[in-house]
């Protein structure tokens, strides 16, 4: 038998054995050739009586990283194309047969008659993972870096390959929900506790293991597929039955409000096919696997979140001519909130850090708040004591700029005050080595005007984090007009190393990510003071999909950083580039109540020790306008979702005319890595194209004439609506077209 990505040995026990390397890719996937290369294997195992069974594995360091969504996503277009060509029926009829065949490779491996063992020797995610759930035993290899999963609700998917149908057989069905819905990865021990794999052995004795349950007379018959079979959490109807499903439901609604329909589909494929035999939920699961694959919400997820995403993390910006950074050493300027979370990350990535700050007791402030950081993951059991001191040791806290002399990248992150930065940039300057790269964590202020007083602006680059910077994935890196390539391409590599991912924009107050966030926060306050209840607001805005509302952002942000840019952007820019109304309630809160955000435990929330969250009750008072119950009743909460996210929408499309962003796919990940843009879209400039061009403009026209020029679609916009072109029509990646 000859394949390309599995070789096949049987030994002299009759035993097969599937070796999974597929060539020139460092990570076994799914693709149509696989599919149908296991099947000729399969078939061969089922038809030769001398072989006893098949033990499936992998060569390389994980088992299989999942389906390919580059192949999900041709299907999507599969179905655009014959939709137009033979209509909807036939389109969809296309969909559904192509996207079941991996669930039909599956379902004849476990009914094929020969036993089957998955012999995982590292991390199994997806459709790798529904593979592992079709054998009939699974032994993994006890590695502490193996995971193991079904992830696909987080590219608005959902495990199409029968992983809703098994998992929810294998355990108790609110289990299997939580399990399926939440799509995190598992540990082998977690895996094995749940009984989604049978054993765990050490990694020199994994094939062994294998081929000895074959040849101990393990079974070829799958629990499901075996008479007397009962359900682990009981029927659907039954009484626990009752006390999970519509629990989940209202969970789900609670938890999505309705906005991703693969979730939707999770509850009911799992519903419906607990009440009917296996090969009747594999069809009910592959129907509505066909039907989301089909989803604009789907499609958006899978482009934003896995395609564009891969390709930014693999340096689809980088300049191609500038060779690989050398980057061993990293100092940070600021030991405070921001700088120990990027020395902490810096010290993750291997990188020596030097964390600098005016005396040597704030500089070791900075590096104890590093270790309080990780000593609460040591508590939570998801860090070993040894990990932290060893990350600890690379971080270095002094007031001695010196040390910075044999640094290969230093990043100022202290106040955002142009004074106090100008003073720290002297005083980098004096020590900088000539070849070094330095980098400002700036959030706000042009990174062109921070170069004015720099010897070598070339070598001068925003690198912007956004907090709290050990759990945000992304890392906006900002060109200032003379930055070269040189610091570019250092910048990026800085990014990979700390596992980020990278967006690339041009000079711009705000940039990209905070212009298009202030306006969300804005929008909050302006609301708030047409007499909009704050409770009204905040829950709006997460129907609209955003994770957070704007008043408990800005509280996270800080209110008296709020303030600040406010006052910078009316120092720079005139009395006209600030909403009076908005400053007045910020200064009224910061100043006059002294309420700062979460930092002081009060902003637009009060924060009582060891409680929840509450609203500030004093913001009644200080809001000039007040509706009355019935106007209140008579509020559109469609309208206060839309304006939440059109607001955003129209300025990323605003830094898109201006070439702040020049790439869509930044655009959108971007955004919803950044600061939450509501996934299901694909990000700001998908949901323009979602709404579609046209529709979106005229929505705000109708905005604008309600509330104000903050809604005015740009030129470019508008342009596009009345040719019938969209972003990723007119902009695609790799196209010639380029931002306007």
């Amino acid at each position: 038998m000859t394949t390309t990505n599995f070789r096949f040995d049987i030994d002299g026990d009759g035993i097969a054995l599937v070796t999974w390397d597929m060539p020139n890719r460092s990570m076994n996937v799914i693709d149509m050739t696989v599919i149908a290369e296991l099947a000729t294997i399969v078939e061969a195992v089922a038809g030769d009586a001398a072989v006893r069974g098949a033990v499936i594995t992998s060569a390389k360091e994980t088992f299989c990283a999942g389906a390919d969504l580059a192949m999900l996503e041709r299907m999507r277009g599969l179905y655009v194309d014959l939709a137009t060509k033979q209509g909807e029926e036939a389109a969809a009829k296309a969909v559904f047969d192509e996207s079941r065949k991996l669930s039909l490779l599956y379902r004849r491996i476990e009914t094929c008659g020969k036993p089957w063992v998955c012999a995982l020797n590292g991390t199994a995610m997806g459709g790798g993972f529904e593979l592992a759930l079709a054998c009939h035993y699974r032994v993994a290899a006890d590695s502490p870096k193996t995971r193991l999963g079904l992830p696909e609700i987080k590219v608005g998917l959902f495990p199409g390959a029968g992983g809703t149908q098994r998992v929810a057989r294998m355990l108790p069905p609110s289990d299997a929900l939580q399990f399926l819905l939440k799509g995190d990865a598992l540990t082998v021990d977690r895996a094995k506790s749940m009984k989604l794999i049978d054993s765990v052995v050490a990694p020199a004795d994994l094939i062994k293991a294998a081929k000895d349950w074959i040849k101990a007379g393990g079974k070829p018959v799958a629990p499901w597929d075996a008479p007397g079979f009962r359900l682990p959490g009981g029927a659907v109807y039954s009484k626990a039955g009752m006390m999970t499903f519509p629990a989940a439901n209202a969970i789900y609604r609670r938890e999505t409000y309705d906005n991703y329909p693969a979730a939707r589909a999770i509850l009911q494929t799992v519903y419906e096919g607990l009440q009917v035999p296996m090969d009747v939920a594999l069809r009910v699961e592959s129907r509505w696997f066909a039907k989301i694959l089909r989803s604009p919400q789907a499609a958006a997820m899978i482009r934003s979140l896995f395609l564009s995403k891969q390709e930014l993390d693999k340096g689809a910006r980088r300049p191609a001519a500038a060779p690989p950074s050398r980057l061993g050493k990293i100092g940070i300027v600021g030991a405070g909130f921001m700088g120990a979370g990027i020395a902490q990350v810096s010290a993750a990535a291997g990188l020596q850090v030097v964390l600098i700050d005016r005396d040597q007791e704030a500089a070791d402030r900075g590096k104890a708040s590093v270790h309080k950081a990780l000593s609460d993951r040591v508590n939570k059991g998801r860090m070993k004591s040894v990990e932290r001191d060893g990350l600890l040791s690379l971080i270095t806290p002094t007031a001695d700029y010196a040390a910075l002399a044999d640094c290969d990248l230093v990043i100022e992150a202290v106040f955002e005050d142009r004074k106090v930065k100008a003073d720290v940039f002297a005083r980098i300057q004096e020590v900088l080595r000539a070849d070094a790269i330095l980098a400002s964590n700036t959030s706000t202020l042009p990174i062109s005007s921070l170069a004015a007083g720099l010897a070598e602006p070339a070598r001068f680059i925003g690198i912007h984090f956004f907090s709290p910077v050990d759990r945000m994935l992304l890392v906006e890196i900002i060109l200032g007009k003379q930055t070269g390539d040189k610091a570019l391409a250092a910048a990026l590599d800085y990014v990979r190393a700390i596992r980020k991912t990278p967006i690339v924009v041009n000079d711009s107050r705000g940039f990209y990510a905070n212009r298009c966030v202030l306006n969300y926060i804005q929008e909050g306050h302006l609301m708030l003071l047409e007499g909009i209840p704050a409770a009204m607001i905040e829950n709006s805005a997460r129907m609209a999909g955003m994770p957070v509302g704007p008043l408990a952002l800005n509280d996270e942000t800080a209110l008296d950083l709020g303030l600040k840019i406010l006052r910078a952007a009316e120092a720079d820019l005139g009395a006209g580039a600030v909403n009076p109304a908005q400053k007045k309630l910020l200064e009224d809160m910061v100043e006059g109540h002294g309420r700062l955000g979460r930092k002081n435990g009060k902003g637009f929330y009060d924060y009582p020790p060891g409680q929840p969250k509450r609203l500030w009750p004093g913001l009644a008072d200080l809001v000039p306008k007040r509706l009355a119950r019935e106007e209140i009743a008579a509020i559109d909460v469609e309208e206060l979702k839309r304006r939440f996210l059109v607001v955003q929408a129209v300025e990323a499309a605003r830094t898109f005319e201006e070439r702040v962003v020049t790439d869509i796919r930044e655009a959108d990940v971007g955004s919803i890595l950044g600061w939450g843009f509501a996934p299901f879209t694909g990000g700001t400039l998908s949901y323009i194209d979602m709404v579609g061009p046209a529709s979106f403009v005229a929505l705000c026209r109708s905005f604008e004439k309600k509330y104000g020029r903050r809604f005015a679609p740009p030129k470019l916009l508008v342009e596009m609506a009345d040719k019938g072109e969209t972003f990723y029509g007119r902009f695609a990646p790799g196209g010639k077209s380029q931002a306007a």
